[in-house]
């Protein structure tokens, strides 16, 4: 079953620079395997090194609309010692500067999911819920590209990096953004102390289907790289 939240805020004539970056994500944790992952893409340049936070033993964050990239990292900390989610969040966005200009998501390793929406999110803003993912926008082109997220993501086979690039393509499929991507990134981790895969399209003109083309390069190489991190005399 989803849930689907929609809000939207109206055109006030125009958006100021910094106000005008959309972005559109999916947070989620996979059944099977337990590894957590986000996808992201938004019109601004390096996206990945600002809005998705990823521990695989805890919990996986993206934070977006005017984005405070300290949320993720904090969300992770309170959540690892101990705080249910729902305060985890409360609490942080307690401590967050002008908490309403923010948009977070997060699906932890328990499978819990909580969301929050500022005040003042810009524009078409909406979230979907699937089992174990959630996916958020802000300024999107309609309300229906998350749920089309959370749709193809629940509905494509095989790894979790794989799913969550469905999830992208078919969030720009639905429309996505009122303006050109720019960058995207992919981040999956598990049990281990690094990401089992983070992957970043910092400035293009397709960054969906550039990131697509590097999860292709990386999975020809992914095994070989997690040997070397965990066994390096096996390879």
């Amino acid at each position: 079953m989803r849930l689907l939240l929609t809000s939207f805020v109206p055109y006030a004539g125009r958006y100021s620079r910094l106000e005008s970056k959309m972005t559109f994500s999916l947070v989620a944790r996979c059944t099977r395997t337990g590894h957590l992952g986000v996808a992201v893409a938004t019109s601004s340049v390096a996206v990945g090194g600002r809005s998705a936070a990823i521990d695989g033993k805890v919990a996986v964050v993206a934070t977006q609309n005017r984005t405070d990239p300290s949320i993720g990292p904090r969300l992770i900390a309170a959540l690892a010692a101990g705080t249910a989610a729902g305060a985890a969040l409360d609490a942080v966005i307690a401590g967050t500067v002008s908490p309403e200009w923010r948009q977070v998501a997060a699906v932890t390793a328990g499978g819990e999911i909580v969301t929050f929406h500022g005040a003042r999110c810009s524009g078409i803003h909406a979230e979907a819920r699937g089992v174990d993912c959630a996916a958020v926008g802000n300024i999107l082109a309609n309300t229906g590209v998350p749920s089309a997220m959370v749709a193809a993501f629940e509905s494509a086979d095989g790894p979790l990096e794989h799913r969550l690039v469905a999830a992208l393509k078919a969030g720009d499929a639905a429309g996505g953004e009122l303006k050109p991507l720019r960058s995207a990134a992919l981040r999956v981790a598990g049990a281990e102390p690094f990401p089992w895969c983070d992957l970043r399209v910092d400035a293009a003109e397709d960054p969906i289907g550039k990131l697509e083309a590097l999860l292709a390069e990386w999975d020809s190489v992914a095994p070989t790289v997690h040997h070397w991190a965990v066994d390096p005399g096996s390879v």
